[in-house]
């Protein structure tokens, strides 16, 4: 863990002033080079979120929870990142308004796929109350 963290803020150092020498010079290149950034973070960081889900598929399992609810957590968990994510790209491009559009439209889908939840909830309590 410890490297990991130590390579990404190396990386992260390291960008950042090739992005402070690029504004000035070629501002397109910054933002290629910070968009690039993104991806490899990103792409490095994709086998701890699949440790992630593995570890909570099988305790989910081991709980005998209806895998179902787990499963629309994660995704829900998953359009944040993956908004807030491209949200930042598009800010760093200079796009605020296509980042607001592209966080607006995460919270729709978050509120979208948690519904179904929410309805089993609804459900649960009013068979308590009867």
């Amino acid at each position: 863990m410890k490297v990991e963290i130590a390579q990404v803020i190396g990386l992260a150092l390291v960008t950042t002033i090739l992005l402070l020498i690029l504004r000035q010079e070629k501002p397109v290149m910054a933002v290629v080079l910070s968009i690039t950034f993104s991806i490899v973070i990103f792409l490095f960081m994709m086998g701890k979120m699949a440790a992630i889900i593995a570890l909570m598929q099988e305790l989910t399992r081991r709980a005998q929870i209806n895998y179902f609810f787990m499963a629309t957590i994660l995704k829900i968990i998953g359009v944040a990142y993956l908004g807030e994510f491209a949200a930042a790209i598009c800010q760093d491009a200079g796009e605020h308004a296509v980042a607001k559009k592209v966080e607006f439209a995460a919270k729709i889908i978050i509120v979208v796929l948690s519904l179904p939840i929410m309805v089993a909830i609804l459900e649960s309590m009013m068979e308590l109350m009867v």
